[in-house]
C-alpha cells in the first residue's frame, strides 16, 4: 500500500494503517450483527473514516448514531451504546431492541377461497417482514381453532357442541396443534413463540432483573416463578428464570458492574459534597412501622449525584449518632485526605443539627448545611401553629366538622346533599388529638380541603328547611348554621389554603429543581414577594406573617449562602458603565461580613489576607462582560417550559479558567458554588421498608437489601427520578379538583 501524501515518516504511517484496519474490521462486525450473527446495537451505529483534510490519510474513526447523527469515539461501542441508546440520551430511540430481518422466520399465507385476496395477503407480508426489520415482532396470539379443518365441520353451520363446555376449547386447539405438528415435523410453526438469539435472550433476561432491582420491592422476586409469568416468558421466546438466579449471582453481578462506575465516577472528582436524606421524619404517617431509611449521597462538582450507602434507623436517633456516621462515611471515602469533602447537607431537626454544627467546627474547610425543602416545609407548620388566622379557621372547621361527622340528624342531611353534589359521600377527616401539633398540620390541611370541597353540599344543607328544624333547638348546631352562612368564614378559609397552596408549590419547587447554595437567598426573597402579595389579596396584617419568616429564615441561614451568592457569576448584576459586578447591594451590613468571614475560615492563615484582597478586586472589576452574559444564557426547558440556566457548570468553569487569576479566592469559589442546598432526592417505598425490617436480624437479606438499593438508586440518579412507584401511582388515581368556592361566592342564596 502506497503511503498517502504527506506522511513524511514511518510513525504517520503505521498510525494511519492501524485506523485504517479498526475502521475495516469494525465494517465487518456490522455486517454479521445486521444479518443476525452480533450485537443489536448496530443496527443503529455505524462506523465512520475521518480523514486528514491535508493528506488525506485516515485520522480516527467514528461511531455515528443513525437515529440522530450524533458522533462518538469508536474505543468502546458497547459502552456507547448503553450511554447513548439505552439510558435514553438519543432523541429518537424508543427503546426497542431490532431484530434482524434473517431472524424473522417465514411463513406462508393463509389460503382463501378468492385468488386476489391471496395476492393482497402476500404483498401485506412483505410489508410487514420489511418493517420487522426495525422494529420487534409482538407475540404470537394464541392458537384459533380451525373448525373446518375437522371433519364434519361446515363453515357456517351450527356452533360446535362439545360435551366439556367451553373449556374444552384449550384441549381442541392442543389437538389441532397436534394434527399441524405431524402434517409438519419439525417445522417453525410448533414453537409458542418466535426464535431469539443468545445474544438476544441475554439482553431481555439482563433489562428483566435490571428492572426488578430498580423496582426495590415493588415488584417481588416470586413473580419470576408465578405460572402465568412463566407463560409469558414462554410466549415471547425466553426461557424460564429462577428467583434464586434473580437475588443471587445475577443481583452480586449487577451490584459490582454498578459498583465499579460509581467508584471510577467519584475518583474522577477532585471534592463532593455530602447529602444525608431521612433523619427528619417527614411527617405523622409516613412510615407504616415507624422507622426511617437514610439514603447518603455524594454531590460532584460536574452536577452529577452518586448513591453511597443507606442507613436504617427506627425509633430516636441521637445527634452523636448522626456525627459518627456521617464522619465514618466521609472517613470511609477519603481516607486521610478528608479535607476531599467539602460539607454536608443534612435534612436534620433543630437536635440533630447539632452534629453538623460540632462537625464544622472541628474541620475548619467543611460548610454544611439544612436542607431548604425541610426549612420551606417547617416554615407551613409555623404558619400553622403560630398564625392567628390559621387557628382560628382551624378551630372553627374542627367545630364544623365534628358537629356533622358526630351528629347523626345532622349528618343524614349532609350526606343527601353531598350525593346529590359530589357523587359520593364520606365524612370530614379530622386531625388527632392536639390539632395545633407539627405533626398533625398534614391531617389539618385535609380537614380543610374536605370542608371547602363541601361547601355547596353544607351550604344546601343549612337552607333545608327540615333540617332548619333540628338545630331550632340546638345551640350548638346553630352556631355552625351560622359559621356556614357567614361570607366571613369562608373567606378566611380561601386565605388560609391560598398560602398553604403558595408555600407547598414552592417546596415542590425545590424538590424537583434542587436549588444550590446560591439560589437561598433569592428564593427567600421571593417567598417574601409573594406573601406580600397574599396579605395584600385577603387584607391580611403582614406583621406576624413577616415575623414568622424572618424567625424560620433565621434558623435555617448560613453564611455560604451570602458568600456563594456574591461568587457565582450567575447573579452578577450589570451597573451603568457596563460591568459585571457581584450583588453586593442586595446584603445586609451583617451578611456582608460573614462573607469575610467565611472565606477567611476556608482558607489557610497564610492565604486570608490575599483571598480579602482578591474579594476587594472582584468587588471592584467583576467579570468580563462577554463571560458573565454567557454564564448568563438560558433556554427554555422542553418538559416544564421554564426558564433555565442553559449550562449550569458555566459559573464553576469559569473560576477555574478565565478567573484563574484569583488564586485564594478561586479555591473558596469552586468548593462553594457547587454546593446543592437540599437533601432530598431518592424516595423508598414502604412496601419495600416493611420487608427489610421483617428480615432485619438476617445479615444476607441485609446484604441484598443494601444491594437492591444501591442498583436502584444509581439507577434513579442517573435517570434523575426521584418520585417513587407508590407516589406516581396516587398520581395517576387522583382525581382534579373544581375550584368550588367561585361557584359558592357566585350563588345568591349565600
Amino acid at each position: 500500500m502506497a503511503a498517502p501524501p504527506g506522511l513524511n515518516n514511518e510513525d504517520d504511517l503505521s498510525s494511519a494503517k492501524a485506523v485504517q484496519k479498526r475502521y475495516e474490521g469494525l465494517v465487518t462486525v456490522r455486517s454479521k450483527a445486521i444479518k443476525g450473527k452480533g450485537a443489536w446495537y448496530w443496527v443503529h451505529l455505524e462506523p465512520i473514516l475521518v480523514q486528514n483534510q491535508d493528506t488525506g490519510a485516515a485520522k480516527a474513526v467514528k461511531l455515528r448514531c443513525g437515529l440522530c447523527s450524533a458522533l462518538f469515539s469508536a474505543s468502546n461501542p458497547s459502552r456507547t451504546a448503553s450511554e447513548h441508546l439505552k439510558r435514553g440520551t438519543c432523541p429518537n430511540f424508543n427503546g426497542a431492541i431490532p431484530r434482524p430481518i434473517s431472524s424473522i422466520p417465514s411463513s406462508k399465507p393463509a389460503s382463501t377461497s378468492s385468488s386476489s385476496q391471496q395476492q393482497q395477503h402476500q404483498q401485506q407480508r412483505k410489508r410487514s417482514l420489511a418493517q420487522a426489520a426495525l422494529t420487534p415482532p409482538p407475540p404470537l396470539p394464541l392458537t384459533m381453532v380451525d373448525t373446518s379443518a375437522l371433519s364434519g365441520a361446515q363453515v357456517g353451520s351450527a356452533p360446535l357442541m362439545l360435551s366439556g363446555g367451553k373449556e374444552d376449547l384449550g384441549a381442541l386447539a392442543m389437538l389441532e396443534d397436534s394434527v399441524k405438528k405431524l402434517k409438519s415435523p419439525g417445522g417453525k410453526g410448533s414453537s409458542p413463540g418466535q426464535a431469539l438469539s443468545k445474544g438476544q435472550m441475554e439482553s431481555a433476561l439482563n433489562l428483566l432483573a435490571e428492572w426488578l432491582y430498580e423496582s426495590c420491592g415493588t415488584v417481588s422476586f416470586s413473580c419470576v416463578e408465578h405460572p402465568k409469568f412463566k407463560s409469558f416468558l414462554t410466549q415471547v421466546g425466553l426461557p424460564p428464570i429462577s428467583r434464586k438466579y434473580i437475588a443471587g449471582a445475577k443481583l452480586d453481578a449487577k451490584y459490582e458492574e454498578v459498583r465499579t462506575e460509581s467508584d471510577a465516577k467519584l475518583r474522577d472528582a477532585m471534592f463532593f459534597q455530602l447529602a444525608s436524606d431521612g433523619w427528619k421524619k417527614k411527617g405523622a404517617g409516613c412510615s407504616p412501622c415507624g422507622e426511617n431509611l437514610v439514603n447518603l449521597t455524594l454531590n460532584l462538582p460536574n452536577g452529577t449525584s452518586l448513591f453511597r450507602k443507606a442507613v436504617f434507623t427506627s425509633g430516636a436517633v441521637s445527634a452523636k449518632y448522626v456525627e459518627d456516621t456521617l464522619w465514618e462515611t466521609i472517613t470511609g471515602i477519603c481516607g486521610t485526605i478528608v479535607d476531599r469533602c467539602v460539607g454536608i447537607v443534612a435534612d436534620t431537626d433543630k437536635f440533630k443539627s447539632k452534629a453538623l454544627t460540632d462537625l464544622e467546627d472541628r474541620n475548619r474547610w467543611m460548610v454544611n448545611l439544612t436542607c431548604q425543602f425541610q426549612g420551606f416545609s417547617s416554615l407551613l407548620k409555623d404558619f400553622h401553629k403560630h398564625l392567628s388566622l390559621f387557628r382560628s379557621v382551624t378551630a372553627d372547621c374542627l367545630k364544623l366538622a365534628t358537629y356533622f361527622n358526630s351528629k347523626n340528624s345532622a349528618r343524614t342531611y349532609f350526606q343527601k346533599y353531598q350525593m346529590q353534589e359530589m357523587d359520593h359521600v364520606n365524612l370530614i377527616r379530622v386531625p388527632p388529638d392536639q390539632p395545633f401539633a407539627g405533626n398533625n398540620c398534614v391531617y389539618v390541611h385535609a380537614m380543610l380541603e374536605d370542608v371547602v370541597n363541601s361547601v355547596r353540599a353544607l351550604q344546601l344543607t343549612v337552607l333545608d328547611d327540615a333540617y332548619k328544624v333540628i338545630y331550632a333547638e340546638d345551640p350548638h348546631g346553630r352556631e355552625v348554621a351560622d359559621m356556614i352562612r357567614d361570607m366571613r368564614f369562608w373567606n378566611e378559609l380561601d386565605a388560609v389554603l391560598s398560602l398553604v397552596k403558595l408555600v407547598k408549590m414552592m417546596i415542590q419547587e425545590i424538590e424537583v429543581e434542587r436549588p444550590l447554595v446560591g439560589q437561598c437567598l433569592p428564593l427567600w426573597d421571593d417567598l417574601r414577594t409573594k406573601v406580600k402579595d397574599w396579605c395584600a389579596k385577603y387584607n391580611v396584617d403582614e406583621g406576624p406573617v413577616e415575623e414568622i419568616i424572618e424567625k424560620r429564615f433565621a434558623k435555617n441561614y448560613h453564611p455560604a449562602w451570602s458568600a456563594a451568592f456574591i461568587l457565582d457569576p450567575l447573579y452578577l448584576l450589570r451597573d451603568n458603565s457596563g460591568k459585571y459586578l457581584p450583588p453586593f447591594k442586595c446584603l445586609t451590613t451583617e451578611q456582608e461580613k460573614d462573607v469575610d468571614r467565611l472565606i477567611t475560615r476556608l482558607v489557610s492563615r497564610e492565604e486570608a489576607h490575599i483571598a480579602l484582597m482578591e474579594l476587594m478586586k472582584w468587588r471592584a472589576e467583576g467579570l468580563d462582560p462577554l463571560y458573565a452574559q454567557a454564564v448568563q444564557v438560558k433556554q427554555r426547558d422542553p418538559v416544564t417550559g421554564k426558564m433555565k440556566i442553559a449550562n449550569p457548570q458555566s459559573s464553576r468553569l469559569v473560576w477555574e479558567t478565565c478567573l484563574s487569576e484569583f488564586k485564594a479566592l478561586g479555591k473558596v469559589a469552586v468548593r462553594l458554588i457547587f454546593l446543592h442546598a437540599t437533601s432530598c432526592g431518592l424516595k423508598c417505598n414502604w412496601s419495600f421498608m416493611r420487608w427489610v425490617y421483617a428480615h432485619g436480624h438476617s445479615r444476607t437479606a441485609m446484604d441484598k437489601a443494601q444491594k437492591m438499593i444501591f442498583i436502584a438508586s444509581h439507577a434513579r440518579l442517573e435517570r434523575r427520578d426521584f418520585v417513587n412507584e407508590e407516589e406516581k401511582d396516587a398520581e395517576l388515581f387522583a382525581n382534579g379538583e373544581d375550584d368550588v368556592l367561585n361557584e359558592v361566592f357566585s350563588d345568591p342564596a349565600m
